[in-house]
């Protein structure tokens, strides 16, 4: 495997280049910051920023997205384990892992997969199954691939998109950091990860997580409505849920200020990168 690449990105920043890449930033405790469907590691930049005094914040392209490399095939068991390699060219033995709705469910198959590597969980308008609602995923995937077929790239569509799942605290200099995220997604890598996401379904395993997880909602979130947050944090040993009033699918991005202080007290409760502690409460 080539050496990683690093390049400096800012100010107290460096992107690392290499099969995965990420951006990091901060001293500390490491928290992995896993993007959604529509992101990458630079859709992070108020995460990076908020959360790097005290914490070592590593923010990843997950496969095929950004500068990392596609695995095949892509699917919950290979991201996981691309998590895992991830945390091992970084140097981590363990970490926090903060993921936004697809990364949210990247964070559970790992917390799954690879228990010894998880800390602390922050899930962030996600669910714990496709389809709670009933959607059809043929349908779902013939929707989000519509636009690919037709010969558009993912910056073509991003700003479209982010607008239509966002709720309306999303400010435009939030809205134009997402969009260049978005834009960073080759359409390969997009169509694989629309491929793939349907399949996620950890409902009858919940019970197995037991590291400590805030889950968090966004109240107008109509992509991740607030009752599949509800059967998450439910459904876990070890677990709190947050609803976030007048909040949409990107809770990161609309109210990163709420969302960087819920994520410090959270992970600054259990200090230290132990055993995980007693219960939350729901």
């Amino acid at each position: 495997m080539p050496n990683p690449s690093p390049s400096h990105a800012g100010a107290g920043t460096v992107d690392v280049d290499g099969p995965l890449a990420w951006r990091e930033t901060g001293d500390g405790e490491p928290v992995v910051l896993l993007h959604g469907l529509g992101g990458s590691r630079t859709s992070w930049e108020p995460q990076l920023t908020g959360l790097r005094t005290g914490f070592r914040c590593i923010a990843w392209d997950m496969p095929g997205y950004g500068a990392s490399i596609p695995v095949a095939p892509l699917n919950f068991a290979t991201i996981a384990d691309s998590v895992a390699r991830l945390l091992d060219s970084a140097g981590v033995d363990r970490a926090h892992l903060v993921g936004e709705s697809f990364g949210g469910m990247h964070a559970l198959h790992t917390a799954l997969r690879h228990p010894q590597r998880v800390a602390r969980l922050v899930l962030a308008n996600t669910s714990p199954a496709f389809g709670l609602d009933g959607t059809d995923p043929s349908a779902w995937r013939a929707a989000r691939l519509a636009p690919l077929d037709a010969g558009l790239t993912p910056a073509d569509i991003a700003a479209d998109v982010l607008t239509s799942i966002a709720g309306p605290t999303l400010s435009d200099d939030a809205l134009t950091m997402r969009v260049a995220g978005f834009a960073r997604v080759p359409a390969s890598g997009l169509r694989a990860a629309v491929e793939c996401l349907p399949a996620h379904n950890v409902l009858d395993r919940l019970a197995e997580i037991n590291a400590p997880a805030l889950v968090i909602a966004g109240e107008l979130d109509a992509e991740t409505p607030v009752g599949y947050s509800r059967v998450l944090a439910e459904g876990l040993q070890n677990a709190e849920l947050i609803v976030l009033d007048g909040v949409g699918h990107l809770a990161v991005s609309e109210v990163p200020q709420t969302f960087n202080r819920l994520v410090r007290d959270f992970l600054s409760r259990g200090r230290g990168l132990g055993p995980s502690g007693p219960r939350w409460a729901i």
